[in-house]
């Protein structure tokens, strides 16, 4: 699970950031509204952990801008401020659930915890078949046709992310951020050789080729003429 928390209390924030890492989750911190409204809105997260008052942008404004701009994810508010008009403001703005300031972390974390539950969208495919190349992520199995195939794990993960995008244009700066998880360009043919290398794993000796490049764009799985 990925948290963000918005906090300005370094002290508070601090800790908050590894009680959640101890327990296992992702944790980022932002410490001021209008970061913490940049993260929410560029990062992909379970949960929003806000404190009302913030610099910058109070809690409340952060969470009406989300919600105006059509993100639902949800928002947990933390606040000094307990009183029942306080909570239903903080619910209508948007907010999710409401905990007021002393609180205990092991609450804290259940509230997460159910929020989180409430996000989950229907489960992510574990099969991904284009033509008569079948993909199966638990058990790490690639076919096509009746001929098993033998991948590199980065194969298998350029492959599983290919398949998953079947049918769509997969640019360079998609293939380094999901599949080597690069935030930068580092100069190198590294896509260009794993690319080579899987086309001639999957598509040679095939009368119909799976694998396309994209002049100028990238790349493309899909069932059809080259």
């Amino acid at each position: 699970m990925r948290i963000l928390i918005i906090e300005d209390d370094r002290e508070s924030a601090d800790y908050l950031v590894k009680a959640f890492r101890e327990v296992g989750y992702v944790a980022d911190l932002a410490s001021d509204g209008e970061e913490g409204l940049s993260m929410a809105e560029s990062g992909d997260y379970d949960v929003l952990v806000v404190d009302r008052m913030l610099p910058k942008r109070d809690g409340l404004s952060l969470i009406g801008n989300l919600r105006d701009k059509g993100n639902r994810t949800p928002v947990l508010i933390l606040s000094a401020l307990g009183q029942v008009d306080d909570r239903i403001k903080g619910l209508r703005a948007g907010g999710d659930d409401y905990l007021p300031k002393p609180y205990s972390f092991a609450e804290l974390l259940a509230r997460v915890e159910v929020l989180s539950r409430r996000n989950v969208g229907p489960a992510e495919e574990t099969t991904y078949k284009v033509g008569d190349l079948e993909l199966d992520r638990l058990s790490h199995r690639v076919a096509r046709g009746k001929d098993e195939l033998t991948l590199q794990p980065r194969e298998f993960r350029l492959l599983e992310y290919l398949m998953k995008h079947a049918g769509q244009v997969v640019t360079r700066t998609m293939l380094l951020e999901n599949v080597w998880d690069y935030h930068f360009d580092p100069q190198t043919n590294v896509i260009d050789v794993h690319i080579s290398r899987l086309r001639s794993k999957i598509d040679k000796g095939f009368e119909r080729p799976l694998l396309h490049t994209i002049r100028g764009a990238g790349y493309m799985i899909r069932d059809g003429i080259r």
